[in-house]
Formats: C-alpha cells, sequence, structure tokens
C-alpha cells in the first residue's frame, strides 16, 4: 500500500494558512477561494492549529457568533493531530476514523508537507486498489506470462 508521501507527490504540497488573529470571516474566505476544507493556523511560521469549514459551523454559527467579530484563534483546533511522510494511507484512515477528523498536517522530519483530507486518502486507496484489481486481470488472463 502507498505511505502518504507516494499520495502528497502525487497530489501536490501547497498547505493554504491562516494567521491566529484573522477573523473566521477571512479564513472562510481563503477556504473558498482555494477550494479548501481547513487551513493550517500559522505564526511566524510556526503551526498553532488547524481551523475547518466544520469549527466555522459548530463553533460561530451554531453559537450566535459574527464570522467578521469571531478571530481565528477561538475557535481553532489547537491541539493538532498529525502524520508523518512514511506511514502507511491504511494508518492515516483509521487514525481520521478514530479521531472523527477530516484533515490531517503531514510532517516529515519536523517540517510541515502537506494537509491531507478523508477525500485524498479514500482516492489513493480506491486508486491503488483499482491498480491491483487491474495487474491480477492481467495475470489472470494470460498477460502476466
Amino acid at each position: 500500500m502507498s505511505t502518504v508521501r507516494d499520495m502528497i507527490h502525487k497530489k501536490g504540497s501547497e498547505i493554504f494558512s491562516i494567521a491566529p488573529d484573522a477573523t473566521v470571516f477571512e479564513a472562510l474566505t481563503v477556504m473558498a477561494k482555494n477550494n479548501a476544507g481547513a487551513l493550517m493556523v500559522v505564526r511566524g511560521g510556526k503551526v498553532e492549529g488547524i481551523i475547518s469549514e466544520r469549527d466555522c459551523v459548530r463553533k460561530v454559527d451554531l453559537e450566535g457568533r459574527s464570522v467578521k467579530a469571531t478571530k481565528v484563534h477561538e475557535i481553532m483546533t489547537s491541539k493538532v493531530i498529525y502524520v508523518e511522510a512514511g506511514q502507511q494511507l491504511e494508518e492515516c484512515m483509521a487514525l481520521m476514523i478514530d479521531k472523527n477528523i477530516r484533515h490531517l498536517p503531514v510532517y516529515d522530519d519536523k517540517e510541515l508537507l502537506g494537509l491531507i483530507s478523508v477525500r485524498d486518502v479514500l482516492k489513493e486507496v480506491v486508486d491503488v486498489q483499482k491498480f491491483m484489481i487491474s495487474q491480477l486481470e492481467h495475470y489472470i488472463t494470460g498477460g502476466g506470462r
């Protein structure tokens, strides 16, 4: 099975981020502009947290707050769960399911390499399985000799 590093190389490693003192409205604008479901919260090159669309809905709208008055640091998740680039995709899926999270930062020796979503992981797992099925079919029909 593939590693997270393999997947990052295929999908790209662009990371979208926002400052902790930005407003939630600004964060949502960056997410919408980049078609991203989450942003890393970064100050001075250091990751301080992560904010997702889900955070915005649950911690702003449902609590009656204003997106233009609420700061990112007020609703972000500061204890960020992450994976290492060398980990297997199955481990990522299990972690996402266990922790009920949709986005995982990927580190490679303390360097932020990228951000993956549950959709990214699912797509990669399906692609790998399709390839394996194709190879087995090729072998079974005599193309493997």
